[in-house]
């Protein structure tokens, strides 16, 4: 990987559903190229306003009544230990159905807001930013919360427009993005390593009953083309998740790996590399590997 501030220039965009989002997943890789040099920007869909508080110590009714507030104040401080930028689109959380059969999404919420006007906003951002890289969430959300898939679904919808002139004519200039990523840290074969590692270590895992209902998928983690070493800021990491105390438990499942055991086992943040408009060689371990000098300039 090249060296701290050679990256001057470069520039990456990760679009998020959630605040926390930004932190649970390519944290580390994040706090990687901006500690060399690369301009990164978080676009966040949603405040969060619906989602559960799911650290106990949090759990007061002074923080449940000012969640969306709180939410911010959480998103700043992550913001400023992984050493981004970051805007809201401004969306409001669709919260987590719950229920058998499950109950209609909220009015106005972000999963129900027309795709031609979140995508609008997204691509007025890329336009404004314009990133050489954007990630996003796979098909299936990374897990099928509505804002998750909605969140998938405006991300390929705007990197595609975002190059089209004659798309959202009032949202700047055209920009091409030039490599689309999806999210791929929470493949199968990533935690089962780990989960065998903690055993062989005496260790308790918190992973063994989500295996065992973890159907095997070869295809899906064979769609892993880019794996970026980056284990020298799981803490950066930690920190930035540690930063959305309502969302994160310290005694919890996060925290119940030994970070050493994470860095020798698997010290990789796993992507999928879906398009790409320069020349890229598989597998890749770097999310810039075929951008050179003469891509950066606006």
């Amino acid at each position: 990987m090249s060296d701290a501030g050679s990256r001057a220039g470069y520039r990456l965009m990760h679009v998020h559903a959630h605040p926390d989002d930004e932190s649970s997943k390519g944290a580390a890789s994040t706090a990687m190229y901006v500690a060399q040099g690369v301009d990164v920007h978080v676009a966040t869909c949603t405040g969060g306003e619906r989602g559960s508080i799911l650290n106990p110590k949090m759990e007061r009714p002074d923080i449940l009544a000012n969640i969306t507030e709180v939410r911010r104040q959480e998103m700043e401080r992550a913001r400023d230990i992984l050493g981004i930028r970051q805007d809201w689109l401004g969306f409001i959380d669709s919260g987590w159905p719950e229920g058998d059969p499950k109950p209609p999404l909220p009015e106005g919420c972000f999963a129900l807001v027309p795709l031609e006007e979140s995508t609008e906003r997204l691509v007025r951002l890329i336009r404004e930013f314009k990133p050489h890289v954007l990630t996003t969430y796979d098909e299936r959300g990374g897990y099928p919360h509505p804002d998750h898939i909605r969140c998938h679904e405006v991300s390929v919808a705007a990197f595609e427009a975002a190059a089209d002139p004659e798309r959202f004519p009032d949202a700047g200039p055209p920009w091409q993005v030039l490599k689309l990523y999806y999210h791929h840290s929470f493949n199968r074969a990533r935690i089962e390593a780990i989960h065998e590692a903690m055993l062989d270590l005496g260790l308790e895992s918190p992973w063994g009953e989500r295996l065992e209902q973890w159907k095997p998928e070869p295809d899906w983690d064979a769609r892993v083309t880019t794996k970026v070493p980056c284990s020298d800021y799981f803490g950066v990491r930690d920190q930035a998740l540690l930063a959305h105390a309502t969302q994160i438990d310290p005694d919890g499942h996060w925290f119940a790996i030994p970070r050493e055991t994470q860095a020798k086992i698997w010290p990789t943040e796993d992507f999928e590399l879906v398009t790409s408009h320069v020349e890229s060689v598989m597998p890749e371990d770097d999310l810039f590997a075929g951008i050179e000098a003469a891509h950066l300039a606006p």
